[in-house]
């Protein structure tokens, strides 16, 4: 009879010396993204101001006191325009958002991209099942936004055709969650 044993502890030293000795491929992704990582125990508003991909949009929600909002207890979903998003913007629009006679207007589209109660990306992919392929989420400006697929791609909708695509899913926060988009929807005119 053959000795088993042997065999058997050179492969789990083996394992444990290739497990141990490199980083994973996930420890790699991880960092990749770590200024967008989040702590699950602070508000929306207090990761985003320690996000480094969403210094205007932290300004935005400053200047149009919804910052207030964001740090409530209740929970929110926030579909969060990243600083590229608002960078396809021209300079001028930014300059008249933050215009204090235009914080109204900037409040509205600020809101439009806050959904009242926590919907994860998961919530929102069984939406659209129920709704074959669509869903529709009122937002707390009181408009709708329009879930779909595009491959593999969430592809939001305001209700004057106007898209987004979720980039970064889930981002857990005490009193919600967030959803990094690559577009500022403008339910208004500005």
């Amino acid at each position: 009879m053959k000795k088993w044993t042997s065999p058997v502890s050179f492969c789990l030293v083996f394992f444990t010396l290739i497990c141990t000795a490199q980083e994973s491929t996930y420890d790699l992704k991880f960092k990749e993204v770590s200024t967008y990582l989040m702590d699950p125990e602070k508000s929306i508003i207090k990761n985003t101001e320690q996000s480094q991909r969403h210094n205007t949009l932290l300004t935005v929600l400053r200047a149009s006191d919804l910052d207030d909002v964001l740090d409530y207890d209740g929970e929110f979903t926030v579909f969060a325009p990243s600083d590229m998003a608002f960078a396809k913007l021209p300079e001028i629009t930014i300059a008249r958002l933050l215009d204090p006679k235009n914080k109204e207007v900037l409040k509205a589209i600020m809101s439009y991209h806050i959904v009242a109660g926590k919907l994860s990306a998961s919530k929102i992919l069984r939406a659209m099942c129920r709704g074959n392929g669509k869903a529709t989420f009122t937002t707390v400006q009181g408009n709708k936004i329009t879930a779909s697929m595009n491959g593999i791609d969430i592809i939001l909708t305001d209700g004057h055709g106007n898209k987004a695509k979720i980039i970064i899913a889930d981002a857990d926060q005490c009193n919600g969650v967030i959803h990094e988009i690559d577009t500022v929807f403008f339910p208004v005119e500005i």
